[in-house]
C-alpha cells in the first residue's frame, strides 16, 4: 500500500459569468504581482499539481486545502485522469471549520470501511481543556481531523492551525489539536502502540529544530507515534518553502504507530519536490516542465509518500 499526503495550496473551483468552470491556481492571494497571476498561470499550476500526483501514483492520498467535493471531482476528472493516472473511485471532501473553505480531502482506490469527520468536537467532548483564549464551545480542530478506517490501516487526516497571525496563540491551539488527535487514537484502540494507524497531513509545526518537548505537536511525538520523516537524513526532511521570506520548514508529517513503524522498518518517506518553484533553491534536482521562478508551480508544499509493502 502506498500512502501520500499533499497540501495543494488553495484548490478551489469557480464559475465565471458565462458558467465556465476553472480552478484557482496554487497561490495565496496574488503574490508576487509580476507575471504570476491570471487564468493561464492558474491552469498551469493545476497541471503541475496533477503531474505530481501522477508521479506518486498512491493508493490513498490525503489532500489539504481543497474547497469542496465539486472542486475535488472537477480536478480529478479534468486534470488528474488526463495524465493517464488510474482513477480514484473513492473521493471525499467534508466541510470543516476553516472559514475560507480549505478542507481536508481524500482520494482512494481502496474503499474505506468508515470515514468520520470530527469537525464538531469541542475540547470537553474529549476530556480536554480549551487552549488559552479559546472559547469552550469552539471546535477543538481548526479545520478537522478525518478518521478513515481501512481493512489494514486507520488514517487520521489532519491540518492543524497555521502559526499566524499570533504565533504563541496558534501554538497553543495546535497543541490542543495534537492532544485531541491523540485522544481519538486512544479512544479507538485499547492498546494504541500495537495497532496499525497513521497520522498524516499538514501539522503546521513551524520549526522541527525546536526540542520535541517544546513543540506544539509534542503529545504526538513524545513516544506516542514514530515520525517517519526522521528516517531521512538531516537536511532532507523539509517539505515547505515560504517564498516571501525564503524560509524552509517541515510542517507535513507522517506519524506512525509504534507497531506500524516496527513492522515496516524500511518504510522511508519520499518527498516529491519537482513541482515546487525554482525559488526553493535547497532542492537542486530536476523540476517538472513549466515550473517557474515563483509560478507556475504545483504547490508551495512538497508531496510526501511512503510504501508499506504487503499491507
Amino acid at each position: 500500500m502506498r500512502v501520500a499526503t499533499f497540501n495543494v495550496q488553495n484548490l478551489r473551483l469557480r464559475r465565471g459569468a458565462d458558467g465556465e468552470a476553472r480552478l484557482d491556481g496554487a497561490r495565496d492571494g496574488d503574490w508576487p504581482p509580476h507575471g504570476s497571476t491570471g487564468t493561464d498561470i492558474d491552469r498551469a499550476d493545476r497541471r503541475l499539481t496533477a503531474a505530481i500526483l501522477h508521479e506518486i501514483d498512491a493508493d490513498i492520498v490525503a489532500l489539504q486545502e481543497v474547497h469542496d467535493r465539486e472542486t475535488l471531482d472537477f480536478f480529478h476528472d479534468t486534470y488528474l485522469t488526463a495524465t493517464g493516472l488510474a482513477p480514484y473511485p473513492h473521493r471525499f471532501c467534508i466541510p470543516g471549520n476553516d472559514g475560507m473553505g480549505r478542507n481536508i480531502a481524500l482520494l482512494s482506490r481502496l474503499a474505506p470501511e468508515r470515514l468520520t469527520s470530527h469537525a464538531s468536537l469541542r475540547p470537553a467532548d474529549l476530556g480536554l481543556s480549551p487552549a488559552p483564549g479559546q472559547p469552550p464551545d469552539r471546535p477543538v480542530f481548526c479545520r478537522d481531523c478525518v478518521e478513515a478506517v481501512f481493512a489494514s490501516l486507520t488514517l487520521y487526516l489532519s491540518h492543524f492551525k497555521a502559526p499566524y497571525p499570533d504565533r504563541a496563540a496558534a501554538s497553543a491551539f495546535r497543541r490542543t489539536e495534537a492532544l485531541a488527535t491523540r485522544r481519538l487514537v486512544e479512544r479507538r484502540f485499547a492498546d494504541p502502540a500495537s495497532a496499525a494507524w497513521l497520522i498524516l497531513g499538514d501539522l503546521n509545526e513551524p520549526d522541527a529544530r525546536v526540542p520535541k518537548p517544546e513543540q506544539s505537536i509534542a503529545p504526538l511525538v513524545d513516544g506516542f507515534a514514530v515520525d517517519l520523516l526522521e528516517r531521512r537524513p538531516q537536511g532532507q526532511r523539509w517539505s515547505y518553502h515560504e517564498a516571501r521570506r525564503g524560509l524552509y520548514s517541515r510542517p507535513d508529517a507522517l506519524l506512525a504507530s509504534p507497531a506500524l513503524a516496527e513492522r515496516f522498518p524500511d518504510a522511508v518517506p519520499r518527498l516529491i519536490r519537482e513541482g515546487m518553484s525554482q525559488a526553493a533553491g535547497r532542492y537542486p534536482g530536476p523540476r517538472l516542465h513549466g515550473v517557474g521562478r515563483h509560478r507556475p508551480h504545483a504547490s508551495d508544499h512538497a508531496a510526501i509518500m511512503v510504501d508499506f509493502v504487503g499491507l
